[in-house]
């Protein structure tokens, strides 16, 4: 069993936030302490002082343990636009996030790191979520929103994953369209293109019951 996992998804607003929160409650079901993180975050707000992003704020609350905000989002920019725009004046460095990981992987048994937008969604002017993933060498956990377009993009993510040379641990299920038709059709067909296994599938929720959500993984 890995000790950290990186979370990406198939697009912006595919569920990421609440697959990682299940994911938190699913080890912390298992016994372990378990750590959030969110390096770059865009679509900050004033809290206390500084900038602090609402999915951060989330992973913060659901943590077995306290930690200081900053190490659990460490790029936390104002507009809620893409990070190489939002972040024009405090680029993201891959050191400083890696810096941020081995200190809370010191910490707790278990870190889910949640990336930002897409896999290939720039977070500088030079790197993508790609090359985050990759500098910090995590198996990657894939979450697809499962509404119309789903299979395509959950096809041409899995693949980029692979072709960046990182094992893929797995993905997930978000069913983020109450409305789906064939919702069951298109997750089966989806695992049946897809060379990693299904480790759950999220049903609908208006609000997030996250220890529910929990109760539908099986990781490792």
């Amino acid at each position: 069993m890995e000790s950290a996992y990186f979370i990406t998804g198939t697009d912006t607003n595919v569920g990421k936030t609440w697959a990682t929160l299940a994911l938190m409650h699913y080890f912390q079901h298992q016994g372990k302490s378990v750590l959030g993180m969110k390096p770059v975050a865009a679509g900050c707000v004033l809290h206390e002082g500084k900038l602090k992003n609402e999915d951060a704020l989330l992973l913060q609350q659901h943590a077995s343990i306290q930690v200081d905000y900053e190490l659990i989002n460490p790029y936390a920019y104002l507009q809620p636009v893409s990070p190489h725009i939002a972040g024009v004046n405090n680029p993201v460095d891959l050191d400083t996030v890696g810096e941020a990981l081995r200190t809370l992987q010191s910490l707790a048994d278990r870190v889910l790191v949640e990336g930002v937008g897409g896999w290939y969604a720039p977070i500088n002017e030079q790197q993508a979520v790609s090359d985050l993933a990759k500098f910090l060498a995590l198996p990657v956990i894939m979450v697809v929103a499962i509404r119309l377009g789903c299979i395509n993009h959950a096809r041409l993510t899995y693949q980029a994953i692979c072709a960046s040379g990182l094992p893929c641990a797995g993905w997930l299920a978000m069913c983020t369209d109450p409305n789906m038709l064939n919702r069951e059709e298109n997750i089966a067909t989806i695992a049946k293109a897809l060379n990693t296994p299904l480790l759950g599938v999220l049903p609908y929720q208006d609000v997030a019951d996250f220890d529910f959500l929990a109760r539908q993984l099986t990781v490792g």
